[in-house]
């Protein structure tokens, strides 16, 4: 998010480098910026300066490595490129490896670093806090936990004030499961099919897709329904999406009136009439769906979903694991409209103070990890740093930039069928040809290339 990245998007020239090959780029002054704003789409690329040099590699050998992670650790095959990147010091948007070859890193570990790699301002507050209190119990206060939850509760739409605090997005979806069912005293639960919100015990369940489905029964009481997908699903079309750029198909929907959205409106009642109780426990969101390729729905669904599941008196969970848009992606895409029957979570969970309530008349929940002194230090610096850099708004200008430019290579090129995307949370849709999409992947990378920097 820095000034140099700003400029590295705006111009669009992004670089591959050979895996070994580590290539400086030129320096930064007004000449060079001023010259890298007028590259075309098929302008060779060069890498944005970095005055940054990483520590030299001094730790375990790469055969070394490798060896070690097939002996002791998981046998399920994560790790991007038949040769995988063995990381070993990043800064800012950088990465680099342990031959020192620096990568610009669009990935931003799964989505979860929001304001780069090792900031300043976040490495002192992380040092200060480790001087100070490393760890407690949460049967004992502490000052940042309180810090932290007063400066979210600042930034949430009511009625939306009780936070709490877990370790993993997972977590976070066991946990609203368990307050919907405990709060409605009901158990179904809808989510979408594409959408992934955990594999846990729990919350595997509430995840549709293929490759994290197992033979032994899993998710009691969860049920799917059709993701309103406006380029690969049967409605939708040039007309259809809240974004800067539109899905290329065509449809017959009018800038005001998405005809697409009230035909998955009703794939949605249908569930509702034959798949689930009459009084269901929530329905499970993520404002643009993630894993499955950065899918954004037809205008209005969510608001328009929200309101047929409040009517079966279940609680609304908007998943912003991955989106973050804005601070809450949902407050954006379902209009701004919060009632009592919201709940909101990224590695936290938010929560209205009836639905927190009825939690805690059914269970002593507690969590030894949750609200860490130093987790919640650096929760603060990083809310500082969002607000102090702009980053929001360099967010929404930026991406759309993004959009725009990608969109222009969608129409040149056949092999790139959609562009979607949010700020800068962006899917390029690749396919053999405008016809015809790629086959589903065997593992648990999304077709799209997702750019979050």
């Amino acid at each position: 998010m820095t000034v140099a990245w700003r400029h590295l998007l705006r111009a669009l020239h992004l670089q591959t480098l050979s895996p070994r090959t580590p290539k400086a780029g030129p320096s930064l002054n007004g000449a060079f910026w001023t010259s890298v704003t007028k590259l075309g789409l098929h302008t060779k690329p060069i890498m944005p300066p970095c005055d940054f040099t990483p520590e030299r590699y001094q730790s375990i050998a790469y055969s070394r490595v490798l060896d070690i992670h097939k002996q002791h650790l998981s046998p399920v095959q994560t790790a991007y490129f038949p040769e995988p990147l063995l990381l070993h010091q990043g800064h800012m948007e950088w990465l680099f490896d342990y031959e020192g070859n620096r990568y610009l890193d669009f990935f931003s570990g799964i989505v979860t670093v929001s304001v780069g790699h090792c900031h300043p301002k976040l490495n002192a507050a992380a040092q200060t806090q480790l001087g100070r209190l490393w760890h407690t119990s949460p049967v004992f206060f502490h000052p940042p936990i309180h810090e932290y939850a007063e400066k979210l509760s600042a930034l949430l739409p009511e009625p939306l004030k009780v936070i709490f605090l877990v370790n993993s997005g997972s977590e976070a979806n066991d946990l609203a499961m368990l307050m919907a069912r405990a709060h409605t005293n009901n158990t179904d639960i809808i989510s979408f099919r594409g959408a992934y919100h955990g594999c846990s015990p729990y919350t595997i369940g509430l995840t549709n897709v293929g490759f994290y489905k197992m033979r032994i029964p899993t998710g009691m009481g969860c049920r799917s329904t059709m993701c309103p997908d406006v380029f690969r699903g049967p409605w939708g079309g040039s007309h259809c999406r809240d974004s800067p750029v539109q899905t290329t198909r065509e449809c017959s929907c009018a800038p005001d009136c998405c005809q697409a959205k009230d035909q998955y409106i009703e794939q949605f009642k249908d569930t509702l009439s034959t798949s689930v109780a009459k009084s269901i426990a929530g329905f499970f969101a993520e404002p643009i769906q993630g894993v499955s390729g950065v899918v954004q729905y037809p205008k209005g669904f969510l608001k328009e979903a929200f309101e047929l599941v409040r009517e079966r008196g279940g609680v609304c969970i908007a998943d912003e694991v991955m989106r973050k848009l804005y601070f809450w992606g949902f407050f954006f895409f379902v209009g701004g409209i919060i009632d009592g029957n919201v709940l909101l979570f990224t590695h936290l969970l938010f929560s209205p103070l009836e639905i927190a309530e009825s939690l805690a008349k059914c269970l002593f929940h507690f969590n030894t990890f949750g609200g860490n002194p130093v987790a919640c230090a650096i929760g603060s610096a990083v809310l500082e740093v969002i607000q102090d850099e702009n980053l929001q708004e360099n967010s929404r200008e930026v991406g759309t930039y993004l959009l725009l430019k990608l969109a222009k290579l969608r129409d040149e090129f056949d092999i790139v069928g959609d562009v979607r995307g949010k700020g800068l949370m962006i899917g390029i849709e690749m396919v053999k040809d405008k016809s015809t999409p790629l086959p589903p992947l065997s593992s648990w990378q999304p077709q799209v290339c997702s750019l979050r920097p």
